[in-house]
């Protein structure tokens, strides 16, 4: 049987192959694994089959994510990404890769010396928020063979994504400018931004540039020319100003002056130039973004020469009360997901709706959907979901189509996995109102007596999904998706019941109950924790030594993988000198369990223990002071961890369920 798919670019014929080994065959692809097994012999259509796209882009990747999850990549890896990227019919990504080898280039040119290009550029694991002016120094400099290695990666990417016939979206100068620039030309008008989230200005306040001086003009047209001459160009740039940045002025006028100076450094070197903008900040400080201020900024640009991301559209959409972005075209994103967290979440009642209704908005300017998680390689049902969803013209029957996922997943129609699924869908994966989902759970949190144990979806609903997996397992347990996802499900089980625990714990403390505490703590630090840590070193992608080693092999030397791997410890546990933004993009991966999060709350439960025994009050500052010695004390420890996982996956799960299942 020969199956004839066309499409009118590489995208869109890849996009219609996975459709016809989805709908007609069965398989599936995911970040986790695929099931890939065909029907003998293939199946035969009965009619052609069309389809379109109602918006012309399917945008993918968070300019975060280059940090959290793509930093340590190699091309076998990227490959693999782009081709998924293809049968998910993207057609519209970053290429951000090799940017600060042209930057270092352009900054000699300039005349700064490589001293000052290293107190500015940060260490490869936080250089997405060196990109957005938000952080400079922190966890560098960057070695020359760490711009050998990304030079060589950006000519394969952006080769293989327009080999596909997807249009690639490169950097362009935002204005920030390292202190050097203020030596050589001492007569520019450059400000210092203030303080990025918790850093102090040893790590941020970076300066930038006034849009009027005429260097602006300079260093974003030489930018963009070198780097066009480096990589050839589709057309579409990237660049945010005010990331999470408040901007010296609120004047509608000096917004619109960044703006169109940012938009001419581009022109000015393309005058073919698009300008692609997360939109983020709108959402983000919203008490400066009123919409004068909204307004000023998009129209400092020519209509149609910008396209907005409305980044966390599926709960804090702006284009509602932004008349549609003022006129400029946007793309109605699902974020998702903060830090690369895991944790099962997602939003599926919003997103099965939310780009239907915008584009019925009156005077909609939207041009297509898109997917900006900060992590990627979790929660893949949603991602599955939402790109099927941009190539639709109304919403998904949610239940059936989980149903046929569950089956396409693990190549077989189980009764017990279905039912597992429907219940997930309806509860962790269905969150209303306004959801951020940041892991806040006990488990990945610093201890304290206030902390959140607060949930969207009824827990029991995970324990009975939990159960059925399980159930399933005899059937199924060949299958590597099932195997992913029983982890998963078993690790969020756990992670409610370090909730319950903590519960306990606070309980018996509070009431001087010590027999009550030492059982509670005991359960938690010298039993659960250590089963989840054994369950999660069960299987290769929830592996702390993956994320450690994938870091080493980047290095051309010891001194290099030994930074790296401090970049990589930091990133998912202090990120920062001192805990500057503790915990953001928490993982639960093993090792990091029992090593990181266990160590901690023995802790905790022993300095509340020795309270209750001396009469002592609890003190959280003095708490903080100490557990931060710990968690410092493990970014530095030096343990080599395991890259390959150890023992049997359904067997741990089996035992966790016997002994924990309420």
């Amino acid at each position: 049987v020969a199956v004839a798919v066309t499409g009118s670019s590489g995208v869109a014929a890849a996009a219609g192959l996975y459709r016809y080994l989805r709908d007609s065959c069965g398989c599936h692809l995911s970040w986790s694994g695929a099931q890939l097994r065909l029907p003998e012999p293939l199946p035969r259509l009965r009619a052609e089959i069309r389809a379109a796209a109602p918006g012309r882009y399917r945008y993918y990747q968070n300019v975060c994510a280059q940090s959290y999850s793509f930093v340590w990549w190699d091309w076998a890896r990227w490959e693999r990404e782009i081709d998924w990227m293809a049968l998910s019919g993207i057609n519209l990504a970053p290429a951000f890769a090799g940017q600060e080898a042209v930057w270092q280039r352009v900054y000699r040119n300039l005349g700064l010396n490589q001293s000052e290009i290293d107190k500015y550029f940060t260490g490869p694991a936080f250089l997405a928020w060196n990109r957005m002016g938000n952080l400079r120094r922190w966890a560098g400099p960057l070695p020359p063979a760490w711009h050998l290695k990304q030079l060589y990666l950006q000519y394969r990417i952006v080769e293989r994504m327009r080999s596909l016939g997807m249009t690639t979206v490169l950097p362009a100068f935002a204005g920030h400018i390292p202190q050097g620039i203020l030596r050589v030309f001492p007569r520019v008008n450059a400000t210092r931004l203030g303080h990025w989230s918790h850093f102090d200005c040893t790590y941020s306040c970076i300066y930038l540039l006034d849009p009027e001086d005429p260097m602006f003009q300079v260093i974003g047209t030489l930018f963009l020319k070198e780097l066009i001459k480096e990589f050839g160009t589709d057309h579409v740039y990237s660049a945010d100003t005010f990331n999470e940045m408040t901007p010296l002025s609120s004047d509608p006028a000096y917004l619109s002056r960044v703006s169109n100076a940012v938009f001419r450094s581009m022109t000015g070197a393309d005058p073919k130039a698009l300008w692609l903008m997360q939109g983020w900040l709108f959402q983000h400080q919203p008490d400066f973004w009123q919409p004068a201020q909204v307004r000023a900024l998009l129209h400092g640009v020519p209509l149609g020469r910008m396209i907005v991301l409305d980044l966390f559209a599926e709960s804090k959409p702006v284009y509602q009360w932004t008349e549609s972005f003022y006129g400029q075209p946007f793309i109605w994103c699902m974020l998702h997901n903060f830090g690369g967290n895991h944790g099962l979440f997602g939003t599926v009642e919003a997103i099965n709706h939310g780009p239907f209704a915008a584009r019925r908005f009156p005077n909609s300017t939207m041009v297509g959907t898109g997917l900006v998680p900060e992590g990627i390689e979790q929660n893949d049902m949603v991602y599955e979901l939402m790109n099927e969803l941009g190539w639709r013209q109304e919403p998904l029957d949610l239940p059936g189509w989980v149903t046929r996922y569950a089956e396409r997943r693990y190549g077989a129609a189980n009764a017990a996995a279905a039912g597992a699924w429907r219940l997930l869908l309806r509860s962790v994966y269905n969150c209303t109102g306004v959801c951020v989902n940041h892991n806040r759970s006990p488990l990945v949190r610093r201890p304290s007596l206030r902390m959140d144990t607060e949930l969207w979806y009824n827990a029991s609903d995970v324990y009975e999904a939990w159960r059925l997996l399980l159930s399933a397992g005899a059937e199924l347990g060949s299958s590597p998706t099932f195997l992913y996802d029983l982890v998963d499900v078993t690790r969020q089980a756990a992670q409610q019941l370090v909730s319950d625990y903590y519960l306990s714990i606070r309980q018996a403390f509070q009431s001087h109950a010590l027999p009550e505490l030492l059982a509670a703590g005991g359960v938690l630090v010298y039993d659960l924790l250590p089963e989840l840590d054994s369950l999660l070193s069960s299987h290769s992608l929830f592996l702390l030594g993956r994320w450690l080693e994938n870091a080493r092999a980047v290095a051309t030397s010891d001194r290099e993988a030994e930074q790296y791997e401090l970049n990589a410890r930091n990133q998912v546990t202090l990120w920062g000198p001192n805990g500057n933004i503790l915990d953001y993009a928490n993982k639960q991966l093993g090792g990091l369990v029992l090593d990181y999060y266990g160590v901690r709350w023995s802790l905790f439960v022993s300095v509340l223990v020795e309270s209750l025994n001396s009469g002592r009050p609890f003190h959280q500052d003095q708490f903080n002071q100490a557990v931060f010695q710990v968690e410092r004390g493990f970014v530095y420890n030096k343990k080599r961890y395991p890259a390959v996982p150890a023992g049997d996956t359904m067997e741990i799960s089996r035992k966790l369920f016997l002994k924990y299942y309420p």
